[in-house]
């Protein structure tokens, strides 16, 4: 049984339909990434999967059951980080995941929990008293305490500096080592081409392609494009395979130490399946 399989998903408010038609299945023990702009839809799916939002049609199950109907037992099985997500600021970081941690029937220890997310120094320290980033660390903590079986994580490095964001990324894979299922929304490309295995990109309601980080959009088979400076000024060719050219300006004696081989990355593919431009 697949962790996630979705078939014709929609949603609709006030008329506007938000979604429109969504398929998508995500495997067990997968790390799963939904990338769109802002409005696509993403965190409407994501809350729908998640139990917390109705849906106005199509068929999903989450861990083989209906998350509209599933019960207590099945939101045991699941951990959750909201993009915007309230805290109780009087309470320090241990007292908080201790908390939630009473929730659940088989809970990771809170030292444990607390020191995956970095926040060992801090877990005397008030929430309220915890920078922007810290406080997102404690979301984070709350979604893994449970050691949930499928793990949403709704942009969950947003406020993250660049050394915190690394650790997390460390994290998440610890968890997908264990099995630990996880859909992951992220405005970082860099984000999601390190931890996800598959990946689908959302443009208005819809999924407009789907794919590994390497073959998403026809990533592998893109041409690369080659520069290099000729006694004419610089050149630019994009071919499937640039050997032949190499090979070529090798004998023709080019200056190779201006040559330069780059391949679309994934901002690039991600962009132009969105219709944005730079």
């Amino acid at each position: 049984m697949d962790a996630i399989e979705v078939r014709g998903l929609r949603k609709t408010y006030r008329g506007h339909e938000a979604v429109r038609g969504i398929d998508l299945t995500v495997t067990r023990g997968e790390v799963f990434a939904l990338l769109g702009p802002n409005g696509a839809g993403k965190t409407t799916t994501v809350e729908i999967l998640e139990g917390h939002r109705r849906r106005t049609g199509g068929e999903v199950s989450v861990l083989g059951d209906d998350p509209g109907t599933a019960g207590r037992a099945w939101r045991g099985r699941i951990g959750v980080v909201l993009q915007d997500a309230d805290d109780a600021a009087d309470l320090t970081v241990t007292e908080m995941v201790k908390h939630v941690a009473g929730l659940y029937a088989d809970p990771r220890p809170v030292a444990e929990v607390i020191d995956l997310v970095g926040l060992a120094e801090k877990k005397g320290s008030k929430i309220r008293a915890l920078s922007g980033g810290q406080r997102r660390r404690v979301d984070v903590a709350l979604g893994i305490v449970g050691r949930p079986e499928l793990l949403f994580l709704d942009e969950p490095t947003t406020g993250f500096d660049p050394a915190a964001r690394r650790q997390f990324w460390d994290l998440i894979r610890a968890l997908a080592a264990e099995g630990t299922t996880i859909l992951l929304t992220t405005h970082y490309l860099e984000e999601a081409e390190a931890l996800a295995d598959r990946l689908a990109v959302l443009a208005d309601g819809q999924i407009v392609a789907e794919g590994t980080p390497a073959t998403l959009g026809g990533r592998a088979n893109a041409g690369a494009k080659v520069s290099w400076l000729s006694d004419d000024g610089m050149r630019t060719e994009t071919l499937r395979d640039p050997s032949d050219l190499i090979r070529r300006l090798v004998k023709e004696g080019a200056d190779l130490s201006t040559l330069t081989i780059t391949r679309p990355t994934l901002e690039d593919i991600y962009l132009n399946l969105i219709g944005a431009t730079r």
